[in-house]
């Protein structure tokens, strides 16, 4: 029998939109980020998905700012963390300035909604461009997908060659579009019922009901991300004290299933770093 694959826990410390208003752990800058990166990695985060903000704290994808953050997140946990950017649009940017930010950074792992970018203004042809270079740059890049229309689409352009065959690392976001934005951990049937290939998997999810959808993604093999970004409620109701805490609580799901947590140098040898 072979040994449990280790989880991936990522740590999403901030997101696009939420303010010191939401939560006063909330980490803005980049010397925040460094604090709370730290804290969650000795909790179990072996990934950070980092958001940067401009200076009214408004999110941006600018790369001098990705840069910044960049250095001083590496000094603060060295390489034991994959620091992966996102390039979310968040109702600021389009697709072209997406995917421009991502060729002048080059970062070492990239998260991308793949809605986001499938627009007319690229096209087919565009993605296959965009998804090459990311191929040949061994960019490790996770595609987030909504829902099973999303997934399938994904299989579509992979079945086509439009994707080339690359170790991409899926993100199922459970809820995202359910009333309430409140995720439930059967969201995550579909999702599975349709996956076909053996790419890896993990979840976000959104509210308190994170950590059972966590739970239920690490029972089915699948990996994790959590965070102030979706959630900020521990699995009893209560307002999370900070990331790290979070990241606990999936630690210890990991350990009751018996997984054991990726490290940085894992899971940059799984995505072929």
């Amino acid at each position: 029998m072979s040994p449990p694959e280790p989880l991936i826990l990522t740590v999403a410390p901030n997101g696009a939109y939420k303010q010191a208003a939401d939560h006063p752990a909330l980490p803005l800058t980049p010397q925040a980020l460094a604090i709370t990166a730290k804290a969650c990695l000795e909790a179990g985060a072996a990934m950070l998905h980092l958001h940067i903000r401009d200076d009214a704290g408004r999110h941006s994808l600018d790369v001098a700012g990705y840069r910044e953050a960049l250095r001083v997140l590496r000094a603060a946990v060295g390489d034991a963390m994959v620091l992966q950017v996102t390039s979310e649009a968040a109702r600021v940017y389009r697709a072209p300035q997406q995917i421009a930010m991502v060729r002048e950074l080059q970062p070492e792992a990239l998260s991308v909604g793949l809605r986001e970018i499938d627009q007319p203004e690229i096209g087919e042809a565009g993605l296959a461009d965009f998804f090459g270079a990311l191929a040949r740059a061994r960019t490790m890049t996770q595609v987030i997908l909504y829902d099973e229309a999303d997934l399938r689409r994904w299989q579509a352009l992979r079945a086509a060659g439009t994707v080339p065959d690359a170790p991409w690392f899926l993100l199922f976001v459970l809820g995202r579009y359910s009333a309430g934005q409140t995720s439930d951990p059967r969201d995550l049937l579909p999702f599975l019922a349709a996956h076909q290939g053996a790419e890896p998997w993990a979840v976000c999810a959104f509210g308190p009901t994170e950590h059972t959808c966590v739970a239920a993604a690490a029972a089915f093999g699948g990996h994790a991300r959590v965070g102030f970004e979706n959630n900020l409620r521990l699995r009893d109701g209560s307002l999370a004290p900070d990331n790290a805490a979070l990241v606990r609580q999936a630690a210890d799901v990991a350990a009751a299933l018996g997984r054991p947590l990726a490290t940085a140098a894992q899971i940059r040898a799984r995505f072929g770093r």
